[in-house]
């Protein structure tokens, strides 16, 4: 490989910065961090060092917004890594790259853009900014899972049917699930109409840089695509790229919204760890993930051992989940097969054992393995399971003999209550009263029996009402890989919203009002409800709750999930648009 791509030339360049010790009369004010060294606690620690390389625009050092030197090399050497005709350093992650591109095609107020439905709350901000008009695409959702992966074919292409005039299409892939599927005939179809495809590939970086690693989403065919480089490679927080190729969209104007959007005072340290990340992958290739791929292949192994936790198993695996062709091997998706903890349960029991995960739901944990994990971490991972079964087995064993043993003892106090009011009743010659047999003894005395029956009936509930994928968020509400469910139901109805303004115009506070989210079905939503992670708007403003929404909302309290965007952050109340009345009418929403 020739050394010429194994450089990292902005990393260079700030070393040679540092090198030098000239004399800062710049900023920033630290002054390479010589403002922290003054026998304060952190002047040894990783944050002076960092400071030492936090440079700025001067000689040298080039311009993010007019690169010429060491960054326009460093993204054209990104460019030929990942494969596409031209790529840009973000400093704002992902984020600022999805707001670029949603700004550069929608560039009039009430363009229209094709967008998945579970999408990532910056797209929806990138709506607001556009003023642009959304037509929400169902995604497909796996029977067995109810994961979601991309839309439909069909559904993309009656949508471009009946939106000729579409800016583009917008799909997250893979989710982060690290589910998906093969993006080359959404590609294949925008191209026939001459709209881009624009992919959220914040979880997928990595991709195609492995055998084992699913294709990436410029070589199948998308036009722009955003990565998240700190996610699943080896970059700073913050830290993402935004690729090209094709000539469908106007690079000219995305460099100008890209000016906007970012810093005009953008982090060195972050560029340089992109330079940094990809120039480690251009020297140990495929080698960089072999090491993480096998200790992501021994956890799931060893997760076979223990049969409390589940797993949502790879595609083509026998009794696996079939709505998706591709799943990241670096994640793993586990969840109590017992149904007794929901997946927020589940990660507060691990972090107890010192091990943190990705994210979690009402249902799963996201488990995210990576080219830095060790054979030490997947241990300290079983580990931390087999102690959380087995004291969950110990405990739960004591709850049902405990309770097994208050309601016999209840049983013979009401068998000789019984008795005796019918003696009293064969005394008196009294008519019986039913109502004074009833018992008021049936309540359980150890509460997690009762809260694991609650859990149990509203998983039960929630499969059996379905779910709307058209205005559910997540869309991770689902039955176990093992549940049974008829997987012919793969293919959901190709949902098609019709589109929906987007604005920067806020309502009015006599416009809103809060109410109890148990009375909320059937209102206009006046803000954005987002579980986070992943940070996928459950509902947007404007979107009418339905009532799997409203269960969906409630369970997130129950399970004091974090909610980003909820004026209450208990989830006790919900803002929504006020009713009027008019005279003669109903109330309808203003």
């Amino acid at each position: 490989m020739p050394e010429q791509v194994n450089r990292a030339p902005l990393y260079e360049a700030l070393m040679q910065y540092m090198k030098k010790s000239d004399v800062s009369f710049h900023v920033p004010g630290h002054k390479n961090g010589q403002a922290l060294r003054g026998g304060m606690p952190w002047e040894q620690d990783l944050l002076s060092r960092v400071m030492e390389i936090d440079a700025t625009e001067i000689t040298g050092t080039d311009d993010l917004h007019h690169p010429e030197g060491v960054i326009r090399e460093a993204q054209q050497l990104a460019a030929a890594q990942f494969g596409a005709e031209e790529t840009f350093f973000l400093v704002g992650g992902s984020t600022a790259g999805n707001l670029a591109l949603i700004l550069s095609v929608c560039t009039a107020p009430g363009d229209v853009l094709l967008v998945q439905r579970n999408v990532h709350k910056s797209v929806i901000h990138g709506l607001m900014l556009a003023g642009a008009h959304a037509v929400f695409l169902a995604p497909r959702l796996d029977a067995r899972s109810g994961l979601a992966t991309t839309p439909s074919v069909e559904t993309v292409r009656e949508a471009l049917r009946r939106h000729p005039g579409a800016k583009g299409l917008l799909v997250t892939h893979p989710s982060y699930y690290g589910m998906g599927a093969s993006l080359r005939p959404l590609a294949e179809l925008c191209r026939a109409h001459s709209v881009p495809l624009l992919v959220d590939e914040a979880h997928g970086a990595h991709f195609g840089q492995h055998p084992a690693l699913p294709e990436s989403a410029l070589a199948q065919g998308a036009d722009g695509v955003v990565q998240s480089t700190h996610k699943m490679l080896t970059a700073l927080t913050m830290g993402a790229m935004l690729h090209v190729q094709g000539g469908l969209l106007d690079r000219a104007l995305l460099r100008q919204r890209l000016a906007m959007l970012q810093s005009s005072s953008p982090s060195y340290p972050i560029m340089a760890s992109l330079d940094v990340s990809r120039s480690l992958l251009a020297a140990q290739g495929p080698a960089l993930f072999a090491g993480g791929l096998a200790k992501a292949a021994a956890a799931r192994s060893g997760l076979g051992k223990l049969p409390r936790f589940g797993v949502v198993k790879p595609p083509g695996a026998s009794g696996g989940d079939a709505a998706y062709t591709i799943q990241d091997p670096f994640k793993l998706v586990i969840y109590d097969a017992t149904n007794r903890w929901s997946g927020y349960e589940l990660q507060r029991r691990l972090e107890a054992e010192g091990c943190v995960p990705e994210m979690s739901d009402e249902r799963y944990v996201v488990l995210a393995f990576g080219p830095g994990t060790t054979e030490r971490d997947a241990g300290r991972l079983l580990q931390a399971l087999e102690r959380i079964a087995v004291a969950a087995e110990a405990a739960e064993s004591a709850s049902e003999k405990a309770e097994e043993k208050a309601t016999a003892t209840a049983a013979q106090a009401a068998t000789q209550l019984a008795e005796k009011r019918e003696a009293e009743q064969d005394c008196s010659g009294a008519e019986r009263d039913p109502s004074a047999e009833l018992s008021t003894w049936n309540i359980s005395l150890d509460p997690k029996p009762a809260d694991a029956a609650i859990r149990n009936a509203e998983a039960r509930s929630q499969t059996d009402a379905g779910i709307d994928v058209q205005v559910t968020g997540t869309l991770t509400d689902a039955e176990p890989a093992d549940s049974g469910i008829d997987a012919d139901q793969t293919d959901i109805l190709p949902g098609i919203s019709e589109p929906v303004a987007f604005s920067l115009a806020p309502l009015s506070p006599e416009e809103i009002e809060a109410i109890p989210v148990e009375d909320s079905a059937g209102r206009q939503a006046a803000e954005m409800i987002i579980p986070y992670p992943p940070g996928i708007p459950l509902l947007y403003p404007g979107e009418t709750v339905t009532e799997e929404t409203k269960r969906r909302l409630l369970r997130l309290r129950q399970t004091r999930a974090k909610c980003q965007g909820a004026a209450d952050p208990l989830l006790l109340t919900i803002q929504v648009k006020k009713l009027i009345k008019k005279a003669g009418n109903e109330p309808h929403e203003r």
